[in-house]
């Protein structure tokens, strides 16, 4: 049978309300009865149970994860990190996933129904209205990976995906690239938006440098390399800007069938820095995105502002930084 609280109350000798509070966060008990509780549970055994603490407390310490590209591997690496670092806080992520999910206000009502502490919006591509949705209904929010903006509505953690983009350019022309092109992913997606106008500004005052633009259906090694393949059929670039390492990955995979070499016929510079990026058979070069940094600002942040919800929106943004590997020639000299 399972070891109760009276069962501990019993052995450490003391009421059942005094186990209740040594368990409770922030409830008020002597550093001596909690040494004989602590000692006694040790012995039987004993956890708390969370639910029936959640009723005490009114708090279930559960965190809704959301996001909506299970397809791309980076997100094993963010789920990974956000599910690890919320645990290490004490406290529960609660995984929903939005891959087909078109109304912030179904998301809302599912979260509430588990009675969620705070919800974490990991994702490049939904909309802001989504975290805002959360916030409306006065459920404590975070947008990691969200877009930048002086003035967020709810907090946003993340990277300047325009500067990103311009972060690319530069690194293309700098290889003494005069046909370069933008390889983006969905077309409606924030983040692609961004990395675009980025590259595009940056070469705008380059009018010797040709320069398009196209966009992949989704984030994924399939979609990048079916856009690759129909630039193919017609005159390709000399370098492309692929807005992610997923979709560079699948870019590349069609160059390669084609009898291409990369980067002595084309060059491709990617955006994250996946774990997958640095295989030996991809080493590609990439602009990595400190994913580590940016989940646990996340989680400070969502933690911060179930303690204080009133607090006011603020964006938290890390740099980037260009990796140097295989799939660009080198600097010119």
């Amino acid at each position: 049978m399972a070891v109760t609280l009276k069962d501990v109350a019993e052995r450490a000798g003391v009421s059942r309300s005094a186990v209740s509070r040594t368990f409770t966060e922030g409830a008020s008990v002597s550093a001596k009865t909690r040494a004989k509780v602590e000692k006694a549970a040790r012995a039987l055994g004993y956890s708390p149970n969370a639910i029936a603490s959640s009723l005490t407390t009114g708090r279930t310490k559960l965190i809704g994860l959301v996001s909506n590209n299970f397809h791309n591997p980076l997100f094993l690496e963010v789920f990974d990190l956000f599910t690890r670092g919320l645990q290490e806080r004490g406290l529960r992520p609660l995984l929903v996933n939005l891959s087909n999910e078109t109304d912030p206000g179904n998301s809302v009502r599912m979260l509430r129904q588990y009675s969620v502490d705070g919800v974490i919006v990991a994702s490049s591509t939904l909309p802001p209205s989504f975290a805002e949705a959360f916030r409306d209904a006065g459920v404590p929010v975070v947008h990691s990976f969200g877009r930048y903006t002086t003035s967020p509505h709810v907090h946003v953690v993340g990277i300047d995906n325009i500067a990103c983009g311009r972060m690319a350019a530069e690194a293309l022309v700098a290889r003494g690239h005069r046909s370069v092109a933008f390889l983006g992913g969905p077309e409606k997606a924030t983040s692609t938006q961004d990395r675009a106008a980025g590259f595009l500004d940056a070469l705008s005052k380059r009018p010797e440098i040709q320069v398009s633009v196209s966009y992949a259906s989704a984030y994924s090694f399939d979609a990048g390399r079916e856009e690759m393949q129909r630039l193919l059929e017609g005159t390709p670039a000399a370098a492309y800007f692929c807005g992610d390492d997923v979709l560079s990955i699948g870019a590349l995979s069609a160059i390669r069938e084609a009898g291409l070499g990369v980067p002595d016929d084309i060059g491709i510079i990617g955006l994250n820095d996946m774990a997958m990026s640095r295989w030996q058979n991809i080493n590609l070069t990439t602009i990595r995105q400190p994913v580590a940094q940016i989940i646990g600002a996340s989680i400070d942040l969502v933690v911060e502002t179930i303690e204080r919800p009133d607090r006011h929106p603020e964006t938290r943004l890390f740099p980037c930084r260009v990796i140097e590997r295989g799939t660009l020639r080198p600097v010119a000299s």
